[in-house]
């Protein structure tokens, strides 16, 4: 067995697009009304659809998951979130932890928790 995407729920799946791809250079693959296949495993599905597939709300920062990413430029990285993003919601803002990793923690559009670090 192979795990081969991460599925993630957005309201507006076209800005979900953009804003992954401005931030992780994360790119389109198949796009299939509602439904979006992003490079690196990640896929985007517009919240009614998923919403009639399992007749459940969706719990929005539910903090129970987290995308994570690693960057070794994380200052630039974090400049660049900053700028294009700039009303974007922290859960902790660039800091170190005590085994000396840099990371930084915020909501993608929809509430979908993302952690960026440094390379362990």
């Amino acid at each position: 067995m192979k795990l081969k995407n991460v599925l993630i729920v957005v309201k507006d799946i076209e800005k979900s697009r953009k804003f992954y791809h401005d931030l992780f250079g994360i790119d389109l693959v198949i796009d299939n009304d509602g439904n979006m296949i992003l490079t690196e495993g990640l896929v985007l599905q517009e919240e009614k659809i998923w919403k009639s597939f399992l007749d459940r709300d969706v719990v929005h920062k539910s903090n129970s998951c987290e995308l994570y990413f690693e960057e070794q430029e994380i200052d630039l990285f974090v400049e660049k979130l900053e700028k294009l993003y700039p009303e974007i919601e922290y859960v902790n803002r660039l800091m170190t932890h005590s085994w000396g990793q840099r990371v930084v923690r915020f909501y993608d559009l929809d509430g979908n928790l993302i952690e960026v670090g440094t390379p362990m």
